[in-house]
């Protein structure tokens, strides 16, 4: 019986606790069971470290400041060219906006899980803390459905999304699902305008589109040496230069991600701990 008894409780585990949501400023969803586990220190640059994106900081940094005040703020959709940035600001902005002495939590959840945000939702609705949820490379395949469950979130549904939450996700495609699906839609449906429509009016519902789109040359070093005077790492700019453009030329791409591990392999040469 006590066998028994503890099969069903893994099963069927006991209704989780209430979240104390001031044991930090940022949490990740688990499911099975569910939980909301604190972060105590995020993974995070500066975001005067982040160049060439200062349209996009500044407008996602004015909706998120806000969102935390109290104020109407739109859900944000940021797109584009692979490691130019788009976590790496949602992370940032969070911290600046803390640092602004304004009260705001960041909930990151998975994409894998979000069938299971109706859940997540019941308890945040019920906090009187501010929320921005958050999905990093947020983007759906031919047969993944999971976008089914974030459409009603967003905008629509009975309850609608709760007035303390707003949605940030990062993807490297505008509508989230690759062109090949939505073409192949057009040639398969009865009616092709209402399969894509309904492919595509997940990304219509994020208020804000950010685009990130790839680095020049020059904000490609000036990455690099905002990182080398942040970390103190001196270094010869005429011999940084060649070297770093060397780097991202057998990288075969130029983004503040290349920056970055440039600059993490020159500090290791000159004995800097990042």
């Amino acid at each position: 019986m006590e066998r028994i008894a503890r099969a069903l409780e893994r099963i069927s585990p006991p209704d989780a606790d209430a979240p104390d949501f001031s044991q930090a400023d940022a949490f990740l969803w688990h499911v099975s069971p569910d939980r909301l586990q604190p972060v105590p220190n995020v993974n995070r640059v500066d975001v005067d470290l982040l160049i060439g994106i200062d349209r996009a900081r500044d407008t996602l940094h004015a909706n998120t400041k806000q969102f935390a005040q109290g104020n109407a703020a739109n859900n944000a959709l940021l797109w584009g060219s692979r490691g130019m940035g788009k976590s790496s600001l949602v992370k940032a902005i969070h911290a600046a906006t803390l640092a602004e002495k304004l009260p705001l939590k960041l909930v990151e959840v998975q994409r894998e899980d979000l069938p299971s945000i109706g859940r997540l939702l019941t308890h945040l609705r019920a906090s009187t803390e501010r929320f921005v949820l958050f999905c990093d490379d947020l983007s759906f395949s031919h047969d993944d459905q999971h976008y089914k469950s974030l459409k009603a979130v967003l905008d629509g549904g009975i309850e609608g999304r709760p007035d303390n939450v707003i949605f940030y996700a990062t993807s490297n495609r505008r509508h989230l699902m690759p062109r090949d699906m939505i073409e192949n839609e057009r040639s398969t449906s009865i009616n092709p305008s209402e399969a894509v429509e309904e492919k595509v009016s997940l990304s219509d519902r994020f208020g804000l589109w950010l685009g990130f789109h790839p680095c020049t040359q020059d904000e490609y070093l000036d990455m690099i040496r905002g990182y080398c005077k942040a970390y103190g790492v001196k270094t010869d700019d005429a011999e940084m230069v060649a070297e770093a453009i060397e780097w991202q030329q057998t990288r075969g791409s130029r983004s503040g991600r290349v920056a970055w591990q440039y600059f993490t392999d020159l500090a290791g040469r000159k004995g800097v701990t990042l």
